[in-house]
């Protein structure tokens, strides 16, 4: 039979861990799925966002750049996406600010081409691109590095895990995207080929954008999400196979073996430098040739990188 001092002490301990559960701020954040985000998805396999105080929710959908246009309105707190989709969204909500790089492209995307040996026969074809995606950022690089006319080519709007269907069915000639996709649809459809990677075009990032509203009402809870992410991305760096299993666990469709070789072509760093600037001086020119920038970028309104300077402070580089 308990005392009652024992009983007290049982009923305090169950207040204090009722008290802890409540105070995890809960977010939601959302983005693709493939390995390019898996700082997101090791957060969340290994318990660090709860560790830091958060319950987050997170939602995937087609791509992570089609992901970032919830931040508009504060819809969810967090997106994880290419640099044309958070200076697209930006212009559309000035709350939508990037605060970290979290995963640098090396060589991920590609352009995948069926009953086509060459780019020059791709000229008069249809080819898939994600608009708005870091497949368009490629292609439109590609075009401008290799001097090639962007009307010699038909593009077809589909998202990323419709295009091996798309160009099995003969709907689009070749593809611009990302892994796995690239790896899906040359082991799918027969006579397909990469035609163009991204060596010699452009090394892309993929970032972590928040809504600035929310990150000022909620600065400690910002500062934890920033944190769990950094935890994640060691362990992604440390333990490469834990992290394969914890991403396949998540994403449920790739095998571990298939994610660590993934992950080979993928640099994983959080960080905020003039490499990260750069790449949204080319994606505002892209918007710009195509007529989709309404006004110039404010890169001082959009370059948020106050969490990072408290949290990382030496990877936070670059001049203003």
């Amino acid at each position: 039979m308990l005392t009652l001092g024992v009983r007290c002490l049982l009923v305090l301990g169950v207040g204090l861990w009722t008290a802890t559960a409540s105070a995890q701020t809960k977010m939601t954040i959302a983005t693709g799925v493939d390995p390019v985000f898996s700082a997101y998805y090791v957060a969340q396999q290994e318990g660090l966002f709860k560790k830091h105080g958060l319950d987050v929710r997170i939602n995937t959908g087609p791509s992570g750049s089609a992901m970032v246009a919830f931040l508009v309105n504060g819809q969810i707190e967090s997106a994880f996406g290419s640099e044309i989709a958070g200076v697209a969204n930006h212009n559309l909500d000035p709350n939508v600010v990037v605060v970290a790089q979290a995963t640098r492209l090396v060589r991920w995307i590609a352009v995948v081409g069926r009953n086509i040996e060459t780019l020059d026969q791709l000229k008069g074809k249809k080819v898939g691109v994600a608009r708005g995606s870091g497949g368009e950022v490629f292609w439109l690089a590609m075009i401008d590095k290799l001097k090639l006319n962007p009307a010699d080519y038909t593009i077809v709007n589909v998202e990323a895990p419709e295009m091996v269907a798309a160009l099995e069915r003969g709907n689009i000639d070749a593809y611009a995207v990302w892994e796995p996709w690239v790896t899906r649809g040359l082991a799918a459809v027969r006579n397909t080929k990469v035609l163009k990677d991204q060596e010699g075009i452009l090394e892309q990032g993929v970032y972590i954008y928040m809504n600035k509203a929310w990150i000022l009402k909620n600065q400690a809870p910002a500062e934890a999400f920033l944190r769990a992410l950094v935890d994640a991305t060691e362990i992604i760096n440390g333990d490469r196979k834990r992290a394969a299993k914890d991403v396949s666990d998540f994403l449920k469709n790739l095998d571990p073996p298939l994610v660590e070789q993934l992950m080979t072509k993928l640099r994983f760093e959080m960080v905020f430098d003039d490499f990260t600037v750069n790449l949204f001086r080319l994606a505002e020119s892209q918007l710009k040739q195509q007529g989709k920038l309404s006004k110039p970028l404010d890169y001082n309104a959009f370059f948020y990188p106050d969490l990072m300077r408290r949290v990382l402070p030496a990877k936070v580089n670059y001049r203003p």
